[in-house]
């Protein structure tokens, strides 16, 4: 075949497939040049060593069958938002399965008979606690009850306490006003007293099961795909849930709670990864902003369902019952092609893809199907694979702007995880109403997202983040000057901070992301979020200090957040920056950091000379302006002194800053969860 007559059938390829992805047109140019050096089996070789050497990379396919088309949003409002609701409702629940009863007092089955009140009178000794006398909940009067009672009615004398009476610790448990707390463990299992750590250890068990359940899900996530790491998860969940409901004992209970903590956030996380890797990079910002959204809706819904049900077991049952019904979306929830195709399943993956064009208003290019048919053979025929050096966490830690960088997000992670679960435990301790407070503890976090959704990409990471940990940890750290009857002026300021503490918990994620260098992201993100998620084991003693000094925890929180939000100005701006790729370039971004960077705000635009990686500018874009007549590197984000020699009209000059506004938001919905190396995303430890 002639040099012409190639040249004339590649151009009619290329105008007649209008739709074609927007890398093809590349391929297509250089395997032209290939025939030209050398006939056609080198052509022909050259194509399928590429194609065998390339990622497969839906993000360039969702453009032409649609990136949020109607498939995808009847995708995530019915299936994968509402998927999110258990993890918050059994995280949660288990606040109210351990009220404890204002008043409570040791048993005396001897005095049976008589009314609760004569009970305390007569066999409970009166202490005081800060000036005021009150009935002992940990101690009675040793004295032998049938002997007093018998002399009682023989002298016919009334009988009284006397306080010189010899006192012992409660021998056959206590007895309990169920007034407020009708039904809860800590009345069932008799947990006060010398037992009342026990509820917090429970907590402790959940929140133990989290990282186990996060890698067995993940391993299951990768290797059996997300359709059956979800519903597994949802199984493990709902019998853990049964369990808890069935417990006759505090550590069959606390058993049951980890077997919970598995699934948490694994099934909150599983349908946020289905919907991250169906929706195009544009949208990604706004799945995990309206995923968090929905997860906070579940909370606030919770808050109303333990108003109503105040039986402990019935509130087990009321929380993950309905959730069977969950098993329905076997029959519509897809596999998430992403995954198909990087496990070489290309007939299942097309027929997800056809079905998502087709519901869209698309067509699924020629091109594409065979794009893919060439790369399963191709990697079918492979007999070598190719070995690449292994980088583990410890690569991070070999130079000191790495290590120092990896140090101080990771002490961020953990501040930012352990202060807003640590405030998210502690709410209904504040306020006059403990469901009025769960609930309002939530209904904070929604307008953060919102405010923090914007202002990131305008803004910047660093400062937004730190500005927001240390205003928290201030409204925190306040209310140790207020009197103790200050109950609506101490609810205010843990509002205030939760709400901001929320905003900065969502930075942290893509901050990470952008922060670590390609090569290693994922393990990065993995590290420091599952170093991070240790505060959560450590939380729950935090919070049960405050049984004797309500402000306690709310200082130690608050100087948690502070000191993080301080340490957190060290770390280098990624907005208007390309983004590290190696360990090497991620070595060098931000060594030029200086203290005065502290004090700016709002982020200068500038890009590294470099071969950083750039997450605001796509080939997609790149069409896009080739397009329109306008060079590609005329953008605010181009490498360069930013000058440019063509005139533009005011119209183009308005196209090009809508054009840079989408680039932000791609960049900053880009690291959403972390990948392999395969471009299949994974579950990491993140609440």
């Amino acid at each position: 075949m002639g040099r012409a007559e190639r040249a004339t059938m590649n151009g009619r390829r290329s105008s007649s497939n209008t739709t074609k992805p927007p890398l093809e047109p590349q391929m297509e140019v250089k395997e032209e040049a290939k025939a030209e050096d050398g006939g056609e089996e080198p052509e022909v070789l050259e194509s399928e060593k590429m194609l065998a050497e390339e990622p497969f990379d839906l993000d360039e396919l969702l453009p032409v069958i649609g990136e949020f088309g109607r498939y995808q949003k009847l995708l995530l409002w019915l299936i994968c938002l509402p998927a999110c609701i258990p993890c918050g409702f059994c995280a949660f629940n288990q606040l109210f399965m351990t009220d404890v009863p204002e008043e409570y007092w040791c048993r005396v089955p001897e005095l049976a008979n008589f009314t609760a009140e004569e009970r305390k009178l007569y066999s409970i000794p009166l202490v005081e606690h800060d000036g005021v006398e009150s009935y002992s909940k940990c101690s009675r009067y040793a004295v032998d009850w049938k002997e007093i009672l018998n002399y009682s009615d023989a002298s016919g004398e009334p009988l009284a306490p006397n306080s010189s009476w010899p006192t012992e610790p409660c021998r056959e448990g206590w007895e309990y006003n169920t007034t407020v707390v009708q039904s809860s463990i800590v009345i069932d299992f008799n947990l006060v007293c010398d037992y009342d750590i026990y509820p917090t250890l429970g907590l402790v068990a959940l929140n133990t099961g989290g990282p186990v359940g996060v890698y067995l899900f993940g391993l299951l996530n990768d290797r059996l795909g997300r359709r059956i790491s979800y519903f597994s998860c949802l199984a493990t969940l709902l019998v853990g849930s049964f369990i808890t409901a069935a417990s006759s004992s505090f550590w069959m209970w606390a058993f049951s709670r980890v077997i919970v903590g598995l699934t948490i956030p694994a099934v909150y996380q599983i349908p946020f990864i289905i919907a991250l890797e169906l929706v195009g990079p544009n949208y990604r910002s706004f799945v995990t902003v309206m995923t968090c959204t929905f997860y906070t809706f579940g909370i606030m819904m919770l808050a109303g369902v333990t108003y109503l049900i105040r039986d402990w077991v019935l509130l087990t049952l009321y929380t993950s019952v309905p959730f069977l019904l969950y098993f329905l979306y076997l029959l519509v929830m897809p596999e998430s092609p992403r995954w198909l195709l990087m496990k070489g399943k290309l007939e299942q993956a097309l027929l997800i893809l056809e079905k998502m064009a087709r519901v869209n208003g698309k067509q699924l290019p020629d091109s594409f199907r065979k794009r893919l048919q060439q790369r399963v053979l191709a990697e079918k025929s492979r007999t070598t694979k190719r070995t690449e050096a292994t980088i583990g966490a410890f690569d991070l830690c070999k130079t000191p702007n790495m290590r120092l960088k990896t140090i101080l997000i990771t002490l961020n992670w953990f501040a930012n995880e352990t202060v807003y679960l640590g405030l998210s435990y502690y709410g209904p301790s504040l306020g006059e109403n403990q469901y009025l407070s769960f609930f309002l503890s939530s209904l904070v976090e929604i307008p953060s997202y919102i405010i923090c959704w914007i202002i990131m990409d305008r803004w910047g990471r660093r400062w937004p983040m730190c500005l927001l940990m240390i205003l928290s940890g201030i409204s925190c750290i306040v209310t140790v000057v207020l009197t103790e009857d200050a109950v609506t002026e101490t609810l205010i300021l843990y509002l205030l901070s939760k709400s901001m503490i929320s905003a900065s918990f969502l930075i942290i994620y893509p901050f990470a992301g952008e922060l670590y260098p390609t090569q290693v992201r994922g393990v990065g993100i993995g590290t420091s979020s599952y170093i991070g998620g240790l505060g959560l084991i450590v939380i729950p003693f935090i919070t049960y200090l405050g049984k004797e000094n309500l402000r306690l925890p709310l200082v130690i929180m608050g100087c948690v957040s502070v000191l993080g939000g301080f340490t957190g100005l060290r770390l280098p701006e990624t907005l208007h920056h390309r983004l590290p790729q190696t360990l090497e370039e991620g070595e060098l971004f931000g060594q030029d950091w200086t203290f005065d960077e502290c004090f700016r705000c709002i982020p200068s635009k500038k890009s590294p000379t470099s071969s950083y990686e750039n997450l605001s500018h796509d080939p997609s874009d790149a069409a896009l302006e080739l397009n329109a007549g306008v060079p590609i590197n005329a953008g605010p984000l181009a490498t360069g002194s930013g000058s440019c020699s063509t005139e533009r009209t005011p119209l183009e000059l308005a196209r090009i800053r809508r054009q840079s506004m989408k680039r932000l938001v791609r960049q900053a919905s880009t690291m959403d969860t972390q990948k392999t190396k395969d471009g299949a995303m994974q579950l990491t430890y993140w609440f």
